[in-house]
């Protein structure tokens, strides 16, 4: 009997899960953050956006919503920062062997394009 009871509870989970599954709010695609400038503006406006809704203090439904959608977009934003990072690393290390080997051009090229990078995140 136990073992019924067990394969019954299971057998019960098992079809409420995609139920469960199904009651999540509908997600969205967000803005798209296809260059480290469009990422940079997205993040900043939609964190502003996040800040004033969370300063209201109590949160409606409506609120919640919102935040909800403006998550997509911070996401986005946050995927594209961290790829566009992960590539301004290698060229810093470049530009850290290429100073320890005394290779100035490659300092001077490299260094160059990294500021350039580095300046669309953080002036």
């Amino acid at each position: 009997m136990k073992r019924f009871a067990s394969s019954l509870l299971v057998a019960t989970l098992g079809l409420s899960l995609p139920v469960l599954a199904d009651d999540r709010p509908g997600h969205y695609e967000g803005e798209p953050a296809e260059t480290l400038e469009q990422a940079v503006a997205n993040f900043s406006e939609y964190n502003a956006r996040l800040e004033a809704i969370l300063a209201r203090g109590e949160l409606s439904s409506g609120d919640l919503h919102e935040v909800h959608r403006i998550t997509y977009t911070l996401e986005n934003a946050l995927h594209r920062l961290e790829e566009e990072l992960e590539e301004l690393a290698e060229v810093l290390e470049e530009v850290h062997v290429a100073s320890e080997s005394a290779d100035a051009a490659t300092v001077m090229s490299r260094g160059r394009q990294y500021l350039e990078t580095s300046r669309q995140v953080i002036e």
